[in-house]
């Protein structure tokens, strides 16, 4: 009888555990928007960049203030990010979230430098071999949508990453630790322009 008491309390233990679990696999309405996974700043932190651009003009005729760069902040599944370091590619379902933050120079103590400000945007990047023709799609989440269409398969992210990304249409080369890895299992791809 002590056992089976024994067994029923690890079973629930279990499954009050399970309850609390949050799936990190894409979730979708049934008209195939993306619900913005609430749980994002849990998973692997991959890098953060400071007013970085992928377009040589959008800077040009700008006064360079420090106080207009943004940050991006890039996050990924732990299950994507562990299947990376075993592939150096990564597998379906997974999701980046790139979280942009504005940037402040003058706040409390802090007198030079930048630090992380208010969230200004979040993008997310999900691959889903079934759900989307090229495999991968973008969605524009903004600050606040709870839920967000895919961005069309010609949109100016979906070719930029085509065209650029490192392994798998995704911006490696941007990853300082993930680097090595895609070099080491010769997946990563030269992106120089």
């Amino acid at each position: 009888m002590r056992a089976h008491v024994v067994m029923a309390s690890c079973l629930l233990s279990l499954s009050v555990v399970g309850l609390g679990a949050q799936s990190s696999d894409p979730r979708f309405t049934p008209d195939g928007q993306l619900i913005r996974p609430e749980n994002y700043r849990e998973w692997f932190y991959l890098s953060s960049g400071l007013g970085m651009t992928y377009n040589s003009g959008v800077l040009q005729g700008l006064v360079s203030a420090a106080s207009n760069e943004r940050f991006d902040n890039v996050f990924v599944t732990p299950q994507a990010y562990k299947a990376f370091l075993d592939t150096g590619t990564w597998p379906d379902k997974t999701i980046f979230i790139l979280e942009v933050r504005s940037s402040a120079t003058r706040g409390s103590i802090n007198r030079g430098g930048h630090y992380q400000d208010a969230v200004v945007g979040m993008e997310a990047h999900v691959k889903d071999v079934g759900r989307f023709p090229k495999k991968w799609a973008f969605f524009d989440l903004g600050t606040s949508a709870a839920t967000a269409k895919p961005l069309p398969a010609n949109s100016a992210c979906q070719t930029c990453h085509e065209k650029s990304g490192a392994v798998d249409e995704t911006f490696v080369q941007f990853y300082p630790t993930l680097v090595p890895v895609a070099k080491a299992k010769h997946t990563y791809k030269s992106t120089d322009d």
